[in-house]
């Protein structure tokens, strides 16, 4: 249930009605709005709303073009900036709750505020009619944030005896960049509920996704524990119809793997620049996927290469000549002094830009620091991509001496998605692995490629992985070798490994070194 609030002492109808009224009349957009129903825009002087004493009690109707509302109204429950809570009673039905709105000050908050108390009453409705055999114990849309639940969906507990299931539902409104984090909380909320209910047996989770979008949860769902949890996947259409989405019928991984391209070869001039550059202010070379040669420091790219042509500046359209040259060093002077570990002033939007990036550049010059196995070289960036998102983490695809590939997802602030990003590239890389397809598309040529399952590694700060992390990992499938490598958090100054944590053991729990590990 939503949590509720004490309401405020009864009063008498005349001094009710005379408190909605003050505060519509300091509304600019004043609109009321009942959970589960559409929001109504009313207008004093338009005649939209009327408040009535009837007997001893007051009633409050509100209309517009399209609907009309009445409800007697018993007392006030709070009162804050832009909105009044009022408590209703309706015959049969209990108390009830209504919102006094002015949306001129609550704006897109409130907006998103009257979408979820909406979209939680027709969920409710939904799931009553879907689980008639089950009890609807519990449905909120607020925010928990002591356990990390999010607002941005529906929970719910569905009871029958001593079974339950967790359940979570997205607006069928949503689009995907709501969608896809669903799981993360989902399991987060399957978790809660089996450590609040110890004597009950919370079977698994029930997923609601609006209609044509689980590609993308059904695929993490494939790599879940089926022995620790049951799942069912659910899309969820505008009208309120549900199809259940089978395992059978998990959409294909969609996912495209581009040709390796060589190092191009500078010539002429250019080569002498990009010599240059590296000697005097540690420029590091990178090859793009694109092919170019990216360089960078401390992982900001500033110039790009290839044969005879040279660019500079934050895009691709600056062309670089002997009479401009100096400005690409003067740009590459002052990236060198603000991305510094010492820098006086941490705030500076050069020094905070792309962290990940500045931690993939210390990863490459000592990649034997977060595992000795490994080889420095090939090391690719982001192949597979991952397209249609700014995941906000960056993807390594390295191998080790025994031809065994490993995904390293690096992060350098705290994100409660991680693990499921992490196993979204995953996912693809062994897809193309299975099929032969890295030695034909030219990557670590040279070596032979175990058909092994990758290694995935999340690497990041050791106090930003988010306290999640290891309750996401419990529910993966132990056939997905995962291993947490948690950094100092001075990790500009270079990299330390405080700690390494296989899976969804806690930090000390397990032994410090794996056979992988060095350093």
């Amino acid at each position: 249930m939503e949590p509720t609030r004490k309401a405020d002492s009864a009063e008498p109808p005349e001094q009710l009605r005379a408190r909605i009224e003050e505060f519509v009349r300091a509304c600019r957009e004043p609109a009321v709005l009942e959970p589960g129903e559409k929001t109504i825009r009313i207008e004093e002087e338009g005649g939209r709303y009327d408040l009535q004493i009837q007997g001893s009690g007051l009633v409050l109707h509100a209309w517009d073009a399209e609907t009309s509302l009445v409800r007697r109204v018993v007392g006030v429950r709070g009162m804050e900036r832009g909105r009044l809570e009022l408590i209703t009673r309706r015959l049969g039905r209990g108390e009830g709750q209504l919102l006094v709105l002015d949306l001129a000050r609550a704006g897109a908050q409130q907006e998103r505020l009257a979408g979820r108390l909406e979209f939680r009453e027709r969920f409710r409705r939904i799931l009553a009619r879907e689980f008639g055999g089950w009890e609807l114990a519990q449905i909120s849309a607020a925010a928990d944030l002591e356990h990390s639940l999010s607002p941005a969906y529906t929970r719910a507990v569905l009871r029958q005896g001593q079974r339950a299931f967790a359940v979570i539902g997205a607006d069928p409104e949503a689009d995907s960049a709501a969608c896809d984090p669903i799981l993360s909380f989902g399991l987060i909320w399957l978790d809660y509920l089996r450590g609040r209910e110890p004597k009950r047996v919370v079977e698994g989770l029930k997923l609601f996704v609006p209609h044509g979008r689980s590609a993308t949860t059904g695929n993490r769902l494939a790599h879940l524990d089926r022995e620790r949890a049951t799942y069912e996947l659910y899309e969820l259409a505008s009208d309120g119809s549900v199809a259940r989405v089978e395992e059978a019928s998990y959409p294909n991984l969609a996912t495209t793997l581009e040709p390796a391209l060589p190092a191009p070869e500078l010539s002429g001039v250019v080569a002498g620049w990009v010599e240059r550059l590296e000697t005097r202010f540690g420029a590091e070379r990178v090859v793009r996927a694109d092919g170019l040669i990216s360089l960078r420091l401390r992982g900001l790219e500033f110039a790009r290469a290839w044969g005879r042509v040279m660019t500079y500046g934050p895009d691709e359209t600056c062309p670089v000549s002997t009479a401009n040259f100096d400005r690409v060093e003067e740009l590459a002077a002052r990236l060198d002094r603000a991305r510094r570990a010492g820098n006086a002033d941490p705030q500076d939007w050069l020094y905070r830009a792309e962290p990940e990036r500045w931690l993939e550049s210390l990863v490459r010059r000592d990649l034997s620091k977060v595992d000795g196995a490994l080889l420095p070289d090939p090391l690719y960036s982001q192949v597979p991509a991952i397209a249609g998102s700014d995941r906000g983490i960056l993807d390594l695809l390295a191998v080790d001496r025994d031809g065994r590939l490993a995904v390293l997802e690096l992060k350098a602030a705290e994100d409660i998605h991680l693990p499921l990003q992490g196993l979204d590239y995953w996912m693809r890389v062994k897809w193309h692995l299975d099929r032969g397809e890295f030695p034909k598309r030219g990557y670590f040529p040279g070596l032979e490629i175990e058909p092994k399952p990758p290694r995935l590694l999340l690497i990041s700060p050791v106090f930003d992985f988010h306290p999640t992390t290891e309750t996401i990992l419990r529910y993966f499938s132990p056939k997905l070798e995962v291993e947490r490598v948690g950094l100092g958090a001075e990790w500009r100054s270079g990299l330390r490994v405080v700690f390494r944590a296989r899976g969804a053991e806690r930090p000390g729990d397990g032994p410090r070194m794996s056979a992988h590990q060095g350093g």
